[in-house]
């Protein structure tokens, strides 16, 4: 099985600083569904890790985020394309918890749930907490310069074996050469 797992905000649509709220404030960054389409036609298997801090902060309830989420699904339908599941911490940035990212809980679950090793998985984010939950996990961190990308690659301090691409489209193209 070829699995790849997206961060989602800022890789596959716009962030906010002020969190993803509503399903109206969800826009797919150009080239992302696409994209994920493209995977998905190449018999990847995408899935979703996510951190949803807005929940934990009241921000959101979960039917707001099922919400959002089917809007993704929906979109992405009529590109053509599918995630298989979207896995995501709902805890605050304070809590202890094993699933929020930069810790490899969610990467963790997904591997127990897909039966799958980690190993050289494409783990695709935006920031730096993506790219070290990738590394803590075994699996190929990839950093895209869309969202936070362009300041945490400014940063500096990524995991040693990161690629780096401008975007999802890109990434995806330079999975699919390997294939």
């Amino acid at each position: 099985m070829r699995l790849v797992i997206l961060d989602r905000d800022g890789v596959i649509n716009y962030d906010s600083e002020q969190f993803i709220k509503t399903p109206d404030e969800w826009r797919p960054i150009p080239g992302s569904l696409e994209a994920i389409a493209s995977l998905n036609q190449a018999g990847f298997r995408v899935v979703v890790a996510s951190n949803q801090s807005g929940v934990g902060r009241g921000l959101l309830d979960m039917a707001t985020l099922n919400a959002i989420h089917g809007k993704m699904h929906a979109m992405l339908a009529r590109a053509g394309g599918r995630i298989e599941a979207v896995f995501f911490c709902p805890h605050a940035a304070d809590s202890r918890c094993a699933c929020r990212k930069p810790k490899p809980g969610l990467l963790q679950e997904i591997s127990l749930r897909y039966h799958a090793e980690l190993k050289g998985v494409p783990v695709i984010g935006d920031s730096l907490r993506d790219l070290q939950a990738a590394s803590a996990a075994g699996a190929a961190p990839i950093l895209v310069r869309t969202g936070k990308g362009a300041l945490t690659l400014q940063a500096g301090g990524l995991p040693e074996d990161t690629r780096v691409f401008d975007d999802l489209a890109q990434a995806a193209r330079a999975l699919l050469a390997q294939v």
